[in-house]
């Protein structure tokens, strides 16, 4: 006999039995072997079901050789009576061999066969049952995809309702509510796919309390109901089957259940056995034998080739059918004056006759199915007759979807119907050649099809049918696609569509956003408003905050998300809450007990106040003892008849935030109190700046197994001078994954997940081995495995099409550790920010108990010092770094903040670089006193950048002067000129060279300038007047920023201003003082106009003893040097002028001509003095 793929082996076990394991052998002392075969079982020897494991329909390796045995457990138990091996290969040396032994043990149920009109009614032993607990567990099988399995209610409003819907498990539970009524308690879940298979499922509900596990063939949704009770409160019964008629409008519609049901438990009491034993009510006549129907199964290469009629006038073709493709073939007839197709697409079935595309031409009628679509996996009624001048086509025996046709029309059969497929040669070919999917209920000239006789060879034909089998998978259930992403199938695959779901990848595994602020901020980011996902790839999904870039995250509303994922990484959290108050006391009541509280993180109730902490109830005012009334801890709590107010900061970060407050003093005559709670407010992220050195070869860290059996992601950070190294490591009996640093410029992402080992690596182009922080992520699921560096080099491999998809694994995690298997040894270097499926190892707390490796990581400015603009300094930190912009004119996280301001008439900026000392000045003060050390303040070589904006001419830009008769001037002149004027050692110099931008709105200034002369009372009246109005930025003088530091001293004088001059910043303890209004401004915006400053208000006008007006108190026998600054980019370096020397502008000087007045913006200048 010759081996071809439509053998099979099949076992009568006697009587159902539960199997648990198969094994197979080759035929004794020979060539003859199986290597490859498929399970199918079967009750009653009809209606064949194939076993399944992860998803597909399984195909279980075999034998490679005659003598020994390959045994393989069934993952998913089953109970059958006939069992059926098909082959797939065998040895190519012989032929087909098999020797079989299946495992398992004996297996008894009464079954219950209920005909969708009777219903078992299970009486309660009281009237009414108030239940804390249940436990329900039947199995059930049938071939209707509607109908009521249990059912139970009370006159209260509670209800439990388990029932098929679409062909999927509906569980509906309704406990009750106080508040709101008993629709706020329903509770509604749905698991399951394809139930109407025939073939049995098993389900289980357990409840406590509102606790509820629902399960369906061992997949469990765990799930908590709605309301606020804990019973379900019942009356008189529970019905199994349907539901009874009560006259109330929850049944309206319902059909009973038609099919078998066994194994049927409810709370300890055998359901099942009580109605076989009739000691239970049945409404109507229920039996003990299952019927079933002979579904016929189609892949792309299959057809059945039915008999019909031949030479007759009707066509009558009934089935139905069920797939997941979008378009197929369903019949096909070649008749005696043409050929008649019935094909199918997304929304439509088209009929058509010598048509050579879907109701594209000649004659067709295209019927849709109202409100869904024909490739949902549900079976579909399809009838069709066509006769002299009339042709009807139904779907789902809905009249309303019944399309005829009354064009001129002519039939004379053929007497053969191809249904699933047509693969031979004609004049006019059907544009669909195949269907996949499943048909059954076939009728053909209204005479059901002997699809038996098919199958013995006596009539018909097939080719690549598998009978009385329906090998549909719901691919979509359980749903692989995350976070909400949408499963869309095909009959051989799915996919996900992820959008507005915030994830990406194959699975919508992977978060788009960012874990923090501090991550945006390391992305170079500006403050703003950003989506973050703090536990990426988990179950809390992305909400917006405004990240500050400074370091500041800001909640906004989604406050419950901000108390699992913020507050728990952040280093520092705060969030202000007020309560004004009249005649309402807030905390401290005669009994003691608080009157105020609020709720945090946890639902747990606090009764300390802002400013106060755990344990201390107490307000702010208590712990600072300033209290309105010495004897109470808050201001409130002196119920007094003015507003008084009790506010401060809540900073015990594992409290926050608050989600509610409970005020209870405002129900008296007069009490009046108004609340105020801010956002939440938190700083850093400790997640990303946990780190761990290895320092040894042999170090590692350790932690509990991956759990990632579907999916996993891992992602991380790392910095190492080795050329390699295990960056980390988790084994199953065959099972592993591996990340590891192959070579300097490699990349390794290895697993296993039973289909053998897969490797992906990355190649940098350059060595990644740089003591440079580089980050890696990996990610694998049942779609592709995908491995990044760097967001730089990326690649992937799709998942195999058939094959194990679970990774299973039970050894400890073990970050960077020596693989003796490898021959590699363990990792020299850090690793930080380490997060596996959205958990983020604690690396530093457990390397602080660990040999051979350093809680942190130093090193941090050396791959993020760059980051650093403007001269900022990188300062090392613990878990991280900052920039120093301290001795620059820029602010920001990163020192790229253009610090401006505005200058009206009359506003004047003064630095002194050698000020007097002021008793009782503060510390601050001092410090900033000290800036610059007496060797600095020797002006042999300097250097000034400044940038200005205006649109008024003339004016002085800068002056530095001193008690020596040198001076310098940044002149802006009438005629649109910057001319530099100074006097060094008795020599009067003018220039006014310039490079012209290409910007004419932007010119970049430099200058060199010396220590100069006395105050010119000629050129300040002539430039000074009407004075300098417009923007100022960047201004520096070597090591310091004036501006910068008169703006930070205006924002405190604004603070705390002096009656006397609200706009001056108080004498003289600082260097820096200002005078008029000084506003900070980004300089983008065009200056708003100024009238023109008047004599009383110039700060340069000399009074009638010609003197100049003196800015700031006091004088000294020092060098006093004085800049004032008015916007523009300047810098000015000097050289040694140790003997007197003049400088005289080159051939390529000239002056600068702006086109108008009306704008005045930049110039660049180089100047040198030798």
């Amino acid at each position: 006999m010759d081996s071809d793929h439509y053998q099979w082996l099949q076992l009568d076990l006697g009587s159902r039995k539960q199997v648990s394991a198969i094994a197979t052998q080759g035929r004794y002392s020979s060539s003859d072997w199986t290597t490859r075969y498929r399970l199918l079982y079967s009750d009653t020897g009809r209606n064949w079901k194939p076993y399944h494991q992860d998803g597909n329909i399984w195909a279980f390796s075999g034998n490679s050789n005659s003598e020994s045995a390959v045994r393989h457990e069934l993952q998913q138990g089953i109970v059958a009576r006939f069992l059926r091996l098909v082959p797939l290969d065998w040895s190519e040396e012989g032929r087909i061999g098999l020797r079989i032994e299946v495992y398992g043990c004996s297996y008894w149920s009464g079954v219950i066969n209920f005909d969708g009109q009777g219903v078992i009614s299970y009486r309660f032993k009281v009237k009414k049952m108030k239940i804390i607990k249940d436990v329900i567990a039947l199995r059930f099988k049938t071939s209707e995809s509607e109908g009521v399995i249990l059912h139970g209610e009370g006159q209260q409003g509670d209800y439990i309702t388990l029932e098929l819907r679409k062909a999927k498990l509906l569980l509906q539970i309704n406990l009750g509510s106080n508040q709101y009524g008993s629709i706020m308690g329903h509770t509604s879940v749905t698991t399951g796919s394809l139930l109407d298979d025939n073939h049995w499922h098993s389900v289980v509900i357990e409840r406590y309390r509102r606790n509820v596990n629902f399960t369906l063939d061992r997949h469990t949704q765990h799930f908590r109901t709605n309301g606020e009770f804990d019973h379900l409160d019942l009356d008189y019964e529970l019905s199994f089957g349907g539901m009874p008629y009560s006259g109330k409008p929850v049944g309206a519609g319902r059909k009973n259940f038609k099919g078998c049901m066994e194994s049927i438990n409810y709370n300890g009491d055998n359901i099942t056995d009580l109605a076989r034993r009739k000691k239970l009510d049945t409404s109507s006549f229920v039996s003990d034998t299952c019927t079933h129907t002979f579904p016929v199964f189609f892949n792309a290469t299959s057809f059945l080739q039915l008999p019909g009629r031949a030479n007759h006038n009707t066509i009558s073709v009934s089935f139905q059918f069920r797939t997941w493709n979008p378009d197929g073939l369903l019949l096909f007839s070649n008749l005696d004056d043409g050929f008649t197709l019935l094909e199918h697409n997304v929304y439509n079935l088209c009929l058509g006759k010598n048509t050579c595309s879907v109701c594209s031409q000649n004659i067709f009628i295209s019927a849709p199915l109202p409100g869904s679509s024909l490739n949902d996996g549900q079976w579909h009624a399809i009838r069709l007759v066509a006769k002299e001048n009339f042709a009807m086509l139904t779907i789902d025996g809905e009249e309303a979807s019944a399309v005829r046709s009354t064009s001129p029309l002519t039939i004379t059969t053929g007497g053969t119907y191809h249904l699933g497929g047509y693969f031979l040669q004609t004049p006019f070919p059907p544009s669909q050649r195949s269907f996949q999917g499943c048909m059954q209920v076939i009728l053909v000239d209204d005479q059901p099809a002997d699809l038996h006789a098919v199958e013995k060879g006596t009539m018909g034909a097939f080719e690549n049918v598998s009978l009385d089998m329906c090998a549909i998978i719901d691919r979509c259930m359980p749903n692989h696609c995350e976070h909400g992403g949408r499963c869309k199938q095909t009959w051989d695959s799915f996919s996900c569509t992820c959008d507005g779901t915030g994830y990406t990848g194959a699975t919508c595994h992977t978060s788009i956003y960012e874990p923090s602020c501090e991550a945006y901020k390391h992305l170079g980011r500006s403050s703003d408003t950003y989506w973050i996902d703090p536990d990426g790839s988990g179950p809390l999904g992305p909400f917006k905050v405004n990240c500050n870039m400074t370091g500041v995250c800001v909640c906004g509303s989604a406050q419950d998300l901000c108390s699992v994922s913020i507050t728990t990484s952040a280093e520092y959290c705060e969030q202000k809450i007020a309560y004004s108050c009249r005649m309402s006391r807030l905390l401290n009541t005669p009994d003691g007990t608080p009157y105020t509280w609020w709720v945090g993180r946890g639902s747990e109730k606090h009764f300390y106040w802002g400013g106060s902490g755990p344990g201390i109830q107490k307000c702010a005012c208590g712990i600072d003892r300033n209290c309105t009334d010495p004897k109470y801890d808050c201001n409130c709590d002196a119920d007094h008849k003015q507003w008084k107010e009790d506010s401060g900061l809540l900073i015990y970060k594992e409290h926050l935030p608050v989600s509610q407050v409970a005020v209870g003093d405002t129900n008296r005559p007069g009490s009046e109190a108004k609340l105020t709670v801010g956002p939440l407010r938190c700083q850093g992220d400790n997640n990303y700046w946990n780190a761990a050195s290895f320092t040894t070869p042999s170090s590692y860290l350790h932690f509990a197994t991956f759990q990632g059996e579907t999916s996993a992601d891992i992602s991380f950070y790392f910095k190492t001078s080795a050329p390699y190294g295990v960056f980390l490591e988790n084994l199953g009996n065959t099972d592993f994954i591996r990340l590891e640093l192959k070579s300097p410029k490699v990349v390794s992402f290895s697993f296993d997940v039973g289909n053998g080992p897969v490797e992906l690596t990355v190649h940098s182009a350059t060595p990644l081995n740089d003591d440079q922080w580089h980050r890696v992520m990996a990610e694998r699921n049942v779609k592709e495995a995908v491995l990044q560096l760097d967001q730089t080099y990326k690649t992937s491999q799709l998942a195999p099409a058939q094959g194990h998809t679970r990774l299973e694994l039970f050894s400890q995690l073990y970050v960077v550790k020596k693989s003796n298997e490898l021959k590699v040894r363990g990792f020299l270097g850090c690793i930080r920010a380490l997060r596996m499926n959205g958990i983020t190892l604690d690396l530093e707390e457990r390397a602080k108990v660990t040999p051979g490796v350093k809680p942190g990581c130093q090193g941090h400015c050396t791959s993020f010092g760059m980051y650093c603009r403007n001269g900022g300094k990188c300062v090392e930190k613990y878990n991280g770094y900052l920039c120093d912009c301290t001795t620059t004119a820029y602010d920001g996280p990163f020192c790229n903040r253009d610090v401006g301001g505005f200058f009206e008439a009359g506003t004047l900026v003064k630095y002194n670089f050698m000020p007097e000392a002021v008793a009782g000045a503060s510390r601050d003060a001092k410090i900033l006193m000290n800036e610059l050390t007496p060797h600095e303040v020797n002006l042999t070589k300097e250097e000034v950048a400044f940038s200005f904006s205006t649109s008024n001419a003339p004016a002085i830009l800068m002056y530095v002067s001193s008690k020596t008769q040198d001076y310098l001037a940044v002149v802006l002149r009438q005629n649109v000129n910057i001319t530099l004027d100074w006097t060094v050692s008795l020599n009067n110099n003018k220039l006014s060279p310039f490079k012209q931008s290409n910007d004419p709105s932007f010119f970049p200034c430099l200058f060199v300038c010396a220590e100069t002369g006395h105050i010119d009372p000629i050129l300040i009246e002539r430039y000074n007047t009407p004075g300098f109005v417009g923007c100022l930025s960047r201004v520096q003088f070597n090591g310091v920023a004036p501006l910068k530091s008169a703006l930070r001293t205006a924002t405190q004088a604004q603070a705390t201003p002096t009656a006397s001059q609200p706009d001056r910043q108080p004498a003289a303890a600082l260097p820096v003082s200002y005078q008029g209004k000084l506003v900070e401004s980004n300089c983008g915006a065009s200056p708003l106009t100024i009238p023109p400053m008047s004599a009383a208000t110039d700060p340069w006008r000399l009074d009638n003893t010609g003197e100049k007006k003196s800015t700031q108190g006091g004088t000294s026998s020092d060098v006093k040097m004085h800049i004032i600054m008015l916007l523009c980019t300047y810098k000015l370096a000097i050289g040694d002028r140790s003997s007197p020397s003049t400088w005289t502008p080159g051939p390529n000087s000239q002056s600068l001509h702006h086109p108008s007045s009306e704008s005045i913006s930049t110039v660049y200048y180089a100047l040198h003095f030798l």
